[in-house]
């Protein structure tokens, strides 16, 4: 893949534990922005899923970034933000040799 396919900006977001307060009580955490990266994106597919009697409209895509020290930390407990959407990490995988390294997240959100 060459590098002017990656033609997209999104944030990968790392949720932080919010520790315990004064009394020893668990705190809200919250997400906040991991690292921001160049991405390029395919839609692998829009389905619906029918989920507590509600029919719930999905989009699932694959995102390829460069591979760095940063994004090989990346899990599925992580999340994606692009085009104002939350998008959930389903699967991560290494593709590219040598030098150009990249790695796939495959993602789900919610459709419009």
């Amino acid at each position: 893949m060459k590098s002017g396919k990656l033609d997209r900006k999104i944030t990968i977001e790392r949720y932080t534990n919010g520790g315990l307060d004064a009394f020893g009580e668990d705190t809200a955490g919250s997400w906040g922005t991991f690292i921001t990266v160049a991405a390029w994106r395919s839609d692998v597919s829009d389905a619906e899923k029918v989920s507590a009697g509600q029919v719930n409209a999905v989009r699932m895509s694959r995102f390829i970034i460069r591979s760095s020290i940063n994004s090989r930390t990346v899990t599925p407990k992580d999340r994606i933000n692009y085009d104002g959407k939350t998008w959930d990490i389903h699967g991560i995988k290494e593709t590219g040799k040598g030098r150009l390294k990249y790695l796939e997240l495959t993602a789900m959100a919610q459709a419009d």
